[in-house]
């Protein structure tokens, strides 16, 4: 049986194709670090691979929502703080003012607690970047209003938000809110930072009766009616403060399990799809040889066919 002239050189630009392909395949493998470069190269492997990127990117977006909440809820603590530093001074001031303050202590008093209101209003007005921290969502208006008389006192202190809070993902199906509302007097709903009627908190208005109270020297209500009141205040932020440090631990715990989630699923991912560089360096420099050999066996094949055929 008579083999075509052109069967063998047919079967040799194959070998050669496939070896030049090989070699290709294995330098882009290095290259770029990923196994599956097509999906035809393991179509399992990139099913496989593509349901771990999902998950991956999803770990991504979890860990960034716990880091702008961690940022948010350390804004508000220190806010917190701050009101909680005011609170502490004020229940200083009204037990101080008893009877054996003078009437120009008195003034002076009345005095600081109408600079402490103003400052108060300043401190709840505190933002987070361009949101506003204690308006619920209503985060594009500042949340306390004042007015004051011809004589720079605060006269009211108006609530300017809602009493809605936001809930954002931090996990699969876990999520966490880190807003508080300013003040809620509706009776329902999340607990209000400086007014709440359920708590008996008031802050702003209960601050103003202990500066009318100190201008006017009736040290009994100082006493029998502005004390109280300040305490449930205290009572109300001292709540808002134990809350804010249980999420901020519960966001810091959710932030190392997010990284190591990201960092679990990325290994997953490698060891599906990547490549294992030094393996695959190794079979580039097999191919190489294979290719050379085959270039070299060939040169010599087709110089002894062309010699027979000069013959025949």
């Amino acid at each position: 049986m008579r083999i075509a002239g052109t069967s063998y050189n047919d079967s040799l630009v194959n070998q050669l194709n496939f070896l030049s392909s090989q070699q290709f395949q294995l330098q882009t493998q290095i290259s770029t670090g990923q196994r599956i470069q097509k999906p035809e190269d393991d179509p399992a492997g990139l099913a496989t691979a593509l349901n771990l990127q999902t998950q991956a990117a999803n770990a991504q977006q979890y860990a960034q929502n716990v880091a702008t909440l961690q940022t948010t809820a350390t804004s508000a603590g220190d806010a917190l703080q701050q009101l909680k530093t005011i609170s502490d001074r004020a229940g200083e001031i009204a037990t101080s003012a008893d009877g054996t303050a003078s009437p120009t202590q008195l003034r002076a008093y009345a005095d600081e607690v109408n600079q402490m209101i103003q400052h108060a209003v300043q401190v709840a007005n505190s933002k987070d970047g361009e949101h506003y921290l204690f308006s619920g969502t209503k985060s594009d208006t500042a949340p306390f209003s004042s007015t004051v008389d011809a004589n720079g006192n605060v006269t009211a202190v108006s609530y300017q938000g809602n009493t809605d809070v936001g809930q954002r993902e931090i996990d699969e199906n876990s999520t966490i809110t880190v807003d508080v509302p300013g003040a809620n007097t509706s009776g329902s709903g999340p607990r209000g930072l400086l007014a709440d009627d359920r708590y008996g908190a008031d802050f702003f208005n209960h601050l103003i009766q202990l500066q009318k109270d100190l201008a006017s020297g009736d040290t009994a209500a100082v006493a029998q009616n502005d004390q109280p009141a300040l305490t449930k205040d205290e009572d109300n932020l001292i709540y808002h403060i134990s809350n804010n440090g249980i999420v901020q631990s519960r966001l810091d715990s959710a932030a190392i399990a997010a990284g190591n989630r990201q960092t679990s699923l990325q290994q997953a991912l490698t060891k599906v799809a990547g490549v294992d560089v030094t393996q695959a360096i190794t079979d580039l420099s097999q191919q190489k040889t294979t290719y050379q050999a085959a270039l070299a066996s060939s040169s010599v094949l087709l110089q002894l066919q062309e010699s027979v055929m000069q013959y025949l």
